[in-house]
């Protein structure tokens, strides 16, 4: 395919994209007022919320997915290009801190690397090869789950990432916003639809198309962590002492989980070594530090079951 054709067929490729449509809701924006231009934005964006929600199955399935490679030693690893891959790498990020994950079990890679987190790498999307470079780079293996986001389903570098990650024999989930008829499900083991319809401003799909795949994401890593074990109740008890705010707020978990007091919680969790979960075994069950640690091992890191044995 010479150049001229193969613009073209981008063009017309495109513009069969529902994310690339005009939005009827929002013509004239530019002659509104504030007010009533954040009324538009605001009421598309409640729309978002309901797309995600008809992807629910998808969603679970996605999850059980992750958690049983998790559990055989693989890995989460995202793969996307501009708004898509900022949020992949903003999830992914924010795990080891919030749930205890190690760096690598779950990660992100944006096309063009490092520097297009901060700056956008024109033309480093549109090149397959490109995402399969990622991909070997990455170490990919049969236990691993690869996830590519890409608000249209075309990006190359994202479609790349996935062809190579299935040769490889990875489990693979595919995020997108544009409706499931659009999408060849053979290509991948799951995947995630929610179609949010044409963005305020024709496509910037980093308005409601982000909005939705980073209420995706929340979805998938979060569900994760709670069928791991990360999460008592509805407190995230695994998280890294790695800040001042992370460190006083382990203190208020442990306080609000057992009774105790401030003055308490700060020695119980310097006799775990900062580790909230051993401080909630050992107050909760009375017993001393290896005896809690033994336990949590046992109870494969759920607090609950720790409690109970």
């Amino acid at each position: 395919m010479n150049s001229s054709e193969d613009k073209k067929s981008i063009f017309e490729e495109l513009n069969k994209l529902t994310t690339e449509q005009r939005n009827p809701k929002s013509m004239g924006i530019d002659s509104r007022s504030t007010m009533e231009i954040l009324k538009i934005i605001n009421d598309e964006d409640k729309t978002v919320s309901t797309s995600v929600e008809k992807e629910l199955k998808y969603i679970e399935q996605a999850v059980e997915i992750i958690v049983n490679a998790i559990k055989k030693g693989g890995r989460l690893l995202y793969f996307g290009a501009g708004t898509s891959g900022r949020l992949g790498v903003v999830d992914a990020s924010e795990c080891p801190p919030t749930f205890g994950t190690p760096f690598g079990l779950i990660e992100g890679f944006i096309a063009g690397g490092k520097e297009a987190m901060f700056r956008a790498q024109e033309g480093v999307e549109d090149y397959e090869e490109n995402g399969a470079k990622d991909v070997i780079a990455a170490n990919v293996t049969n236990k691993d789950v690869v996830c590519g986001i890409a608000a249209s389903r075309r990006t190359p570098y994202v479609i790349g990432a996935v062809k190579k990650a299935k040769e490889i024999g990875a489990k693979t989930i595919y995020v997108t916003t544009n409706p499931r008829e659009n999408f060849d499900i053979k290509e991948v083991d799951i995947a995630i639809c929610p179609s949010v319809g044409p963005e305020v401003i024709m496509g910037s799909t980093r308005m409601k198309s982000g909005t939705a795949q980073k209420l995706v994401l929340n979805m998938l890593t979060t569900t994760t962590m709670i069928k791991l074990g990360k999460v008592y109740e509805n407190m995230m008890i695994d998280l890294q002492m790695t800040n001042k705010k992370l460190v006083e707020r382990s203190k208020n978990i442990v306080m609000t989980i057992t009774g105790i007091s401030y003055e308490e919680a700060e020695d119980y969790l310097k006799k775990a070594n900062g580790h909230v979960k051993t401080a909630l075994v050992m107050i909760k069950a009375g017993v001393d530090l290896e005896e809690a640690r033994k336990r949590l091992e046992k109870a494969e890191g759920f607090v609950r079951k720790a409690i109970e044995l």
